[in-house]
């Protein structure tokens, strides 16, 4: 099994980041042999849109027939997406939305033509569907009865990775870490991962220990599967 780990706070020891290292720790529990590639927009934030690479999107002539090079980091990163099995992305949510940094990820990943279709009814996904795990991190409160702000994050992430083909998502939260100390973080992160749904990996192969995880997340028991030694992450 392959998971790509996307972080994108600025912060070394964010929320989000400890949030999302603790998701792939809990893949690596079930898949022990899996390998991780590493995309950190916060450590090496990606340029934002280039003339080149929006010159090369502007029409279809275009499209066709891009400017050498301008497509390179696109399609880089396209196949980082294609060759995940899972992808796991931590999140920070800034001014009620996702950092510039991941939106920098999203402008280079949603292209016309190579993982969507523009239709009469909409945008179509090209790529095939894998499960996403998103672990989202704010100092404010954005769900539940003690809501003060609104979120934009969720449902736009959703619209975006349903456009490409992403349709298995699950959504794991922290909220109010502006008012939390490291106890309560700590507390507030298996809170989230309490709730996490590991069976959408289970026919991915490289899969243990089953039986364990899935008591402890409150999941039937299934058989588990024979997983071979574990692999060193790949770093971007």
């Amino acid at each position: 099994m392959n998971i790509l780990h996307i972080d994108s706070s600025p912060r070394s020891e964010s929320h989000s980041r400890q949030l999302s290292a603790a998701i792939v720790e809990r893949l690596l529990e079930v898949a022990p042999g899996a390998s991780i590639s590493r995309r950190d927009l916060g450590v090496k934030p990606l340029p934002h849109t280039l003339a080149e690479y929006a010159f090369a999107l502007s029409t279809p002539a275009t499209l066709a027939s891009p400017p050498k090079g301008s497509l390179d980091i696109s399609e880089a990163l396209i196949e980082e997406v294609e060759a995940a099995d899972v992808i796991v992305i931590g999140t920070p949510m800034h001014n009620f939305t996702i950092p510039s940094a991941l939106k920098a990820w999203i402008d280079q990943i949603l292209r016309v033509g190579r993982t969507m279709k523009s239709t009469r009814a909409g945008k179509v996904g090209m790529l095939r569907d894998c499960p996403v795990f998103i672990g989202v991190a704010s100092g404010g409160v954005f769900s539940g009865p003690r809501a003060n702000q609104p979120d934009f994050l969720m449902p736009y992430l959703s619209l975006v990775l349903n456009s490409i083909g992403l349709k298995t998502l699950q959504f794991l939260s922290v909220e109010g870490t502006g008012f939390m100390d490291r106890e309560q973080a700590a507390l507030a992160r298996e809170k989230a991962l309490a709730v996490i749904d590991l069976t959408v990996v289970r026919e991915l192969g490289d899969v243990d220990a089953w039986s364990a995880v899935l008591a402890s997340t409150g999941r039937l028991h299934c058989e588990a599967h024979a997983a071979p030694g574990s692999v060193a992450p790949t770093v971007f």
